[in-house]
């Protein structure tokens, strides 16, 4: 982990839904991201904070 990279805090992942499906999401520590299976999408985590804006996800293979 690099000093730039943060520790995101997995509680936090119990507060935060998928903004488009409103549905549950998954941490993916290895990518760094957050992934909405319903949507399709995987949520950027930068500096410890989700990135939760819709423009900002990547879309899933």
């Amino acid at each position: 982990m690099t000093e730039t990279q943060s520790v995101f805090d997995r509680r936090m992942l119990e507060a935060l839904i998928c903004p488009q499906t409103q549905g549950t999401l998954e941490y993916d520590a290895a990518k760094q991201e957050l992934i909405s299976r319903a949507a399709g999408l995987a949520f950027p985590i930068r500096n410890g904070i989700p990135v939760m804006l819709i423009d900002e996800a990547r879309a899933l293979d």
